[in-house]
């Protein structure tokens, strides 16, 4: 069950560069709110969709990891 550890513990990392970018993210339409803020609307909605797409990379990485905990018993 070691190694299973190990391979389910590196694919749930994915989440640390979900959560960072999603940051990143976040700080950069915020500034570019304050910048310009006629184009609040076309921010937030290019914002939420890069924010799902990066989410859905972490979601990834935890199927990843729960399927090599229960398929490799």
């Amino acid at each position: 069950m070691g190694i299973i550890a190990i391979g389910a513990g590196i694919a749930v990392l994915v989440g640390i560069g979900a959560g960072i970018g999603i940051g990143i993210a976040t700080g950069k339409a915020v500034e570019a709110q304050a910048r310009q803020p006629e184009m609040a609307s076309k921010i937030q909605s290019t914002l939420i969709l890069g924010a799902a797409l990066s989410e859905a990379t972490a979601i990834y990485g935890l199927i990843g990891a729960i399927l090599i905990i229960m398929l490799c018993k």
